[in-house]
């Protein structure tokens, strides 16, 4: 697999930090073709193995250029398609959308409803990357995926933990470096599969209030709550802060690269954050992104991408030609712990107070 130069690009994009703006500029247009379909995808390094890897590859199969265009940050990016569907222009025709920016602009009527019968690789996926407007219209198609993992440095930690309860353990007292926001990081989920039977468990707000509660219990541990995530991945490395939650496919290069660093699948789970193919209402291209979605279904391509971006596919395992070190180098068997994403829209400002009140605060 490439090594990214940034492998963080599509994350702190994703989380909704800046990186990544200084990537917008001039759009990369991969081949002059009777049709042309315009496609945000997240920037840096993400946009180049996009460009170089995956999308001349669709080019050559359907004849349909490909005008790749580097998001800013979701919810920037969000606005702007938002904005744009008023008038009745659209950026980019098909845009890779995180999980709360697609909710929010499905709450909108931001997205084309999709026609799976038009998508027969569609079948492929894995059920939860179909995304649903509440009366069952299609609104989005899993695109790629990742995992958030618990890490150790393998020096500190000659053994490797089995279960996210590590974090709560008090022989860990200031040895952990965990994610900053509770929409970036997860642990609210975390602290129901580990503790309280899974996230359903955080249906309620007494629920809620319940992990909040069980969650501040690692706050003597904790270190630093980054939002750089080189920051962090530099203190895994060298040991000042050996244990904590980070990106499994960065990880695993680190180790290759002979770093003293490992990431574990938890008993419970990884935590699997994706990013889904949504189409503005606005396109003129709805044809064309009935293809392009279609074509990135594939399992050859979903493969591809594992190899050359470092993604976790959207497909099911038994379908792709990933050996076992392949998947295991972006994914992982164990049932994953998928975030609640409809929280962060429904209650976002109530969980901010609570995060900063309890948690971080």
């Amino acid at each position: 697999m490439t090594r990214p130069n940034n492998g963080v690009s599509r994350r702190t994009i994703l989380a909704g930090g800046a990186a990544g703006l200084a990537a917008l500029g001039m759009p990369t247009i991969l081949r002059a073709a009777d049709k042309t379909l315009k496609v945000g995808v997240y920037g840096g390094f993400f946009k180049d193995s996009f460009d170089k890897h995956i999308f001349p590859e669709f080019t050559k199969a359907t004849g349909i250029a490909v005008e790749s265009i580097a998001e800013p940050t979701g919810e920037a990016w969000l606005v702007q398609l938002s904005q744009a569907a008023r008038a009745g222009v659209a950026p980019a025709d098909v845009s890779m959308m995180s999980q709360t920016a697609l909710l929010k602009g499905a709450a909108g009527e931001l997205w084309a409803p999709l026609d799976l019968a038009k998508m027969k690789n569609t079948a492929s996926l894995v059920e939860r990357f179909v995304n649903k407007y509440p009366d069952g219209r299609v609104a989005g198609i899993g695109a790629v995926s990742w995992y958030i993992t618990l890490v150790t440095n393998t020096k500190v930690f000659p053994e490797a933990p089995t279960s996210w309860a590590a974090l709560w353990d008090p022989a860990n007292k200031d040895k952990l470096g965990l994610l900053a926001l509770v929409s970036n990081s997860f642990l609210l989920e975390v602290t129901a599969a580990t503790f309280f039977g899974g996230t359903q468990a955080l249906d309620d707000e007494a629920g809620q209030l319940k992990a909040f509660e069980k969650l501040a219990e690692v706050k003597p541990n904790v270190k630093l709550w980054y939002r750089d995530e080189a920051q962090f991945e530099q203190a895994l490395k060298s040991g000042e802060i050996p244990m904590g939650q980070y990106y499994h496919d960065v990880t695993g290069l680190a180790a290759a690269d002979g770093h003293p660093v490992r990431s574990t699948f938890p008993k419970e789970g990884g935590i699997l954050d994706s990013g889904s193919w949504a189409v503005s209402r606005a396109s003129k291209a709805l044809d064309e992104a009935h293809v392009f979605i279609n074509y990135m279904c594939q399992p050859q391509i979903q493969a591809l991408m594992s190899r050359k971006v470092g993604t976790s596919p959207t497909v099911r395992r038994d379908l792709l030609d990933l050996t076992d070190a392949e998947f295991a180098a972006v994914s992982s068997d164990i049932p994953p712990i998928v975030p609640r994403y409809d929280l962060y829209l429904s209650r976002a400002d109530w969980l901010n107070q609570k995060w900063t009140e309890m948690i971080v605060g």
